[in-house]
């Protein structure tokens, strides 16, 4: 399997997940389809897995990737707090944005491609990267890239930067404007926090993240299990903190006292995947029902 169409901590996911034949399984996060063909793979043609994207163009690939499993397979696009399924056996989430997202200019991910700065997940609704780096207070653009870009240093000179800039014409030209004020040290791009910032806010996706957190175990039948791939630390610590509260409670068994990351060789053969965390949990609890 290429880079491109690499599917993170894809073992890890199936034996966390402990497919049943006969289950019934929910992608929430189903990108070009490699978790989600492997699941189907494990099903019988009585189980039943539906396969989530909140990205149009995402779930077109998924559905060709799952083309053999028609009869055990359905397909659905909506953002996490549109999710609503019952008596999962078990729920996947790899919160990472893929390798098509960030390499086609068009989508407005890449700082390394000219593209318009639209960064939208679901390019049907929503504000785009442009509406809000053109016309955001400079106030509100720095704590953005402070807070969800964790640029901790140069948030308020690369605000000002944009403010000045404006009007902002494409990615190429924003990482530019950030680069101007914060001068690239090392293989990583100046821009890298920002552009991830804006995305973030764009798809409103910390949001997005504590909706599903707040009703998975809902969703989940008992001895259900729950696995999360985040990519952020702020995304792990929602994860980490919500299944800790399962765990207090009584609704669930905590599967990984520790974050499971990718071994060196997986690093080796995709380097995006250095940043993996995932979580685990199973359902024991009446409460989840």
């Amino acid at each position: 399997m290429t880079p491109e169409h690499y599917s993170v901590l894809l073992q890890e996911s199936l034996d966390y997940l402990a497919i049943k034949p006969d289950g019934a399984y929910l992608d929430c996060t189903a990108g070009l389809g490699g978790h989600s063909r492997a699941i189907a793979e494990r099903l019988s043609p009585a189980g039943r897995l539906i396969v989530n994207d909140r990205d149009g163009e995402s779930l077109e690939m998924a559905k060709r990737a799952l083309i053999d499993f028609v009869d055990r397979a359905e397909f659905q696009q909506a953002p996490f707090s549109m999710l609503n399924e019952t008596g999962m056996d078990g729920i996947l989430a790899d919160l990472g944005t893929s390798r098509f997202q960030l390499t086609d200019a068009d989508r407005g991910f890449s700082l390394l491609q000219d593209g318009p700065l639209d960064m939208r997940m679901d390019q049907t609704r929503g504000v785009t990267a442009a509406d809000l780096v053109n016309h955001s207070a400079e106030t509100a653009i720095a704590d953005w890239i402070f807070q969800f870009g964790q640029e901790r240093r140069n948030a308020r000179k690369i605000a000002r930067a944009i403010y000045a800039a404006r009007p902002l014409r494409s990615t190429l030209h924003l990482a530019g404007v950030v680069e101007g004020v914060v001068p690239r040290v090392g293989p990583i791009h100046p821009a890298t926090r920002t552009f991830q910032a804006l995305r973030i806010v764009v798809n409103d996706e910390m949001k997005e993240l504590d909706a599903l957190l707040n009703r998975v175990a809902r969703m989940t039948r008992t001895g259900g299990r729950i696995v999360i791939i985040s990519f952020h630390s702020l995304e792990d610590a929602r994860v980490k903190e919500k299944f800790r509260d399962l765990t207090r409670a009584g609704i669930a068994q905590l599967l990984t006292k520790k974050p499971v990351v990718p071994g060196d060789r997986e690093v080796r053969m995709n380097p995006a995947s250095r940043s993996a965390k995932l979580r685990a949990v199973e359902i024991t609890g009446t409460e989840a029902q």
